[in-house]
């Protein structure tokens, strides 16, 4: 028999990306986060869950558009302290080292350092609760060559994502590969 645990948000694992947006004075700014996912296929778009104390939030709320960046693990440093740290009292950029770069496509930077970054148009939000779901509408993938196989997709294995495991507060990198997915439950 299972053991209940409640209603908790323990969905695992979680993507952890850097959420990229200006500020209302067009200074960079980062933000971890691992409420994130793809949410729609046509058009394609992500979501990500932000609470409305976040510079983020309001940022988003205020330019309609984000940058959904995924770091590999040789990052976890900064991207660590980007989660710890507000957007209102530091640049998150400079104090990181990372590089800010504007996107002529969304009203946003992306993270140069980031292997894999997708460019979002606001096209809606949902107030949860505590948290204030965006989603974006992907308008371009920007991805480093070296992360891509021969069809131009990327590689998890090249990418190195960083995953979160929500309860337990702990990152985890990526394991080994099980199978092709709509092959293994045919044998």
């Amino acid at each position: 028999m299972k053991q209940s645990l409640g209603p908790k948000s323990l969905g695992f694992p979680a993507p952890v990306v850097l959420v990229g947006s200006y500020d209302r004075h067009g200074t960079p700014n980062i933000m971890t986060a691992a409420w994130v996912g793809i949410c729609c296929s046509s058009p394609p778009c992500v979501s990500v869950a932000l609470r409305r104390a976040t510079s983020t939030y309001q940022n988003i709320s205020d330019r309609k558009g984000f940058t959904i960046n995924t770091p590999g693990v040789r990052h976890l440093k900064q991207v660590d302290y980007a989660g710890v740290v507000s957007g209102a009292h530091e640049n998150k950029f400079l104090a990181t080292g990372l590089t800010p770069v504007h996107s002529d496509l969304v009203d946003a930077p992306y993270v140069d350092e980031c292997p894999l970054v997708l460019e979002c148009k606001l096209v809606q939000s949902l107030e949860l609760g505590l948290h204030t779901q965006f989603v974006g509408e992907v308008i371009d993938i920007k991805a480093d060559p070296g992360i891509l196989d021969s069809a131009d997709i990327p590689d998890l294995k090249k990418l190195g994502p960083i995953l979160y495991a929500p309860g337990m507060r702990v990152y985890f990198a990526l394991g080994e590969s099980l199978g092709k997915a709509h092959v293994v439950g045919r044998k």
